[in-house]
């Protein structure tokens, strides 16, 4: 078990941020052991057959038999979306010293795997080049098997990231980390993070806790070395819909989606049946594949209607369903309270 002591200036520093280098880091472990990873099989599937010219042993060697990751190869994000460039540069900067603790560490207590012999030796030199290696390869493996995908992975994580700002606007940290992961548990100012290889406490001391969703990663992912600042990987909501169909609008509802197509037509239907979760229109153009302008005279007219409500978060317009399009959507549904009357612009209204 890792623990992460967070006082009360922690929580008040606790932010979100995406992390391209720590997605594609996070892909490799997709790639290894497919069995644990059964919501991103299609996009493994597309990978493979596009990896050719790219030293998959290389990568493969980068995670350990009990799926520990380089701590220097997920650096800690500075901003809230940094470029993978400029991550990729960290990386590739970071001392000899710290690179060799790092590989090292990701497959004690045993040795690495031959293709990282040189991070054994004691010559810096051997040790620089066996990173720049890395980092090439990295930068080559993100441009043909994450990057495309990138776009749609950052609407997925940003999604989450509103869910998430909103739990713990609601109901305190307790109420964000219970619904993030079975393996976390806050209690008492204490963050538990359960089934970890490691075995140590991280006080925050004021340097906050940085969360990073993840459309890759499988369950709670901190730092493996201690001396690292709180930092923690979480698995993100909505990665299904990254590589799943749209929903037949019939079957919203259960028994009642048939009904609900022949009172607002398939593409309403379907509208309300996915907007159970605050998303931007060009999301829900995403998992629809069509364009934002295809949906949004739609998104106008439920709203309207009283079946959606919708929020301004940053640059996005965020729509849900109300109460009213949860009961028309699950006629069986407990009646929700009405909401109360919009007092800012980032209120559901």
């Amino acid at each position: 078990m890792i623990r992460f002591v967070l006082g009360v200036e922690d929580l008040a520093d606790t932010r979100f941020a995406l992390s391209p280098l720590g997605e594609t880091m996070e892909s490799l472990r997709v790639l290894r052991d497919p069995g644990r990873y059964a919501l991103q099989l299609p996009w493994r599937r597309d990978a493979l057959r596009r990896l050719t010219g790219v030293d998959t042993t290389l990568l493969m060697a980068l995670v350990g038999d009990r799926h520990a990751i380089p701590d220097h190869l997920t650096p800690r994000p500075e901003a809230f979306a940094p470029a993978f460039d400029d991550q990729l540069a960290a990386a590739r900067a970071a001392p000899p010293a710290r690179v060799r603790r790092d590989l090292l560490a990701v497959h004690a207590p045993g040795p690495p795997p031959a293709a990282l012999a040189d991070a054994e030796s004691g010559d810096d030199a051997r040790v620089a080049r066996l990173n720049d290696a890395i980092c090439d390869e990295l930068r080559r493996y993100w441009h043909i098997a994450v990057r495309p995908h990138w776009p749609q992975i950052r609407l997925v994580l940003e999604a989450d990231m509103t869910y998430r700002a909103r739990r713990l606007a609601t109901g305190g940290a307790r109420a964000l980390f219970a619904g993030m992961h079975p393996n976390l548990r806050f209690d008492d100012g204490v963050l538990h993070i359960d089934k970890m290889i490691g075995r140590h406490t991280v006080h925050a001391a004021g340097r906050g806790l940085l969360l990073v969703p993840s459309a890759f990663a499988h369950k709670p992912a901190p730092p493996v070395s201690p001396d690292e600042p709180p930092l923690l990987v979480y698995p993100s909501r909505g990665v299904a819909t990254l590589w799943r169909p749209a929903e037949d609008p019939r079957d919203i509802g259960g028994t009642g989606g048939g009904a609900l197509v022949a009172l607002l037509g398939a593409p309403r239907a379907r509208l309300l049946g996915m907007l159970g979760e605050p998303l931007p229109t060009v999301e829900i153009a995403r998992r629809l594949s069509v364009t934002p302008s295809a949906v949004s005279q739609h998104l106008k007219i439920l709203h309207a209607a009283g079946l959606l409500a919708r929020a301004r978060d940053g640059r996005h317009m965020l729509y849900r369903r109300s109460p009213l399009g949860d009961r028309l959507t699950d006629p069986h549904r407990e009646p929700a309270p009405e909401p109360p009357t919009c007092s800012n612009k980032r209120d559901m209204c």
